[in-house]
């Protein structure tokens, strides 16, 4: 079975309240998060988690702000001697836009995505408006993608785990690497997530729970069981990744 090494790859940005990250926690503070694509190199698959914004703001002062590069779909991909026809599988840890914006590109891939994640961007609830249909329409028309209904090995060494936790499709990425098991989290989440600080701790709460979530009492318990799963925590935010080029 292949090790896997991981690349973090930003393609956008954020600028928003911290809270929208660590429920209860630090509302009014300002925070900027970078947005990720993960190559996943080894096997012999070409294998992207997410495909990041379109069109991303690429200034001085944001990547000031996440410590790292900020690239094209197209830049990000070329990093590692790849293009967007070159890759042979997707996985989506959900369809919220800023995570799908570049489908549309890899009309080569097969994507790997979660039925309760289709039911809600074709049918999202008012209050979700970050599901936009537009970006998965054509590899749908296509036929590419493959509907996941529940835990499930893409490839030797790559599987998903259905975490419910910041949207009802949520699937986490587990990765098998030279350092043991990686967990890309299917729920948006920073460091301070999984690793909280004292005054938290305090409050006798193992982790926080994603700023937006379907329930918060289960997201809680999803954080807690990703953290003890794992060996490598890469929460889907966190801003440390945007400098490092490679996992482990």
């Amino acid at each position: 079975m292949p090790n896997y090494k991981i690349h973090p790859i930003v393609m956008g940005t954020k600028l928003f309240d911290k809270g929208m990250m660590t429920y209860q926690h630090d509302y009014g503070t300002p925070y900027a998060i970078p947005i990720y694509s993960w190559y996943l190199e080894g096997g012999d698959k070409k294998i992207l988690v997410d495909t990041g914004e379109m069109s991303p703001i690429q200034s001085d002062d944001r990547e000031e702000k996440i410590g790292g590069k900020i690239y094209t779909f197209e830049e990000g991909l070329a990093k590692w001697g790849l293009t967007p026809s070159d890759i042979d599988i997707v996985i989506h840890t959900h369809l919220h836009n800023d995570h799908c914006e570049n489908d549309y590109k890899c009309t080569n891939a097969l994507f790997y995505v979660h039925e309760k994640e289709l039911e809600r961007i074709h049918n999202p609830h008012p209050l979700d408006f970050r599901y936009l249909e537009d970006y998965i329409e054509d590899v749908e028309e296509n036929g590419q993608i493959r509907i996941v209904t529940g835990d499930q090995e893409i490839v030797p060494g790559i599987e998903v785990v259905h975490t419910p936790a910041h949207t009802e499709g949520g699937l986490t990425v587990i990765v098998r690497t030279p350092g043991g098991k990686a967990a890309i989290t299917g729920f948006c989440t920073i460091k301070e997530n999984f690793f909280p600080p004292k005054e938290i701790l305090a409050m006798e709460m193992e982790v926080i729970p994603p700023g937006t979530h379907v329930n918060v009492y289960e997201a809680y318990d999803i954080v807690k069981k990703v953290k003890e799963a794992a060996d490598i925590l890469l929460p889907l935010h966190e801003p440390e990744f945007a400098s490092v080029n490679t996992i482990p």
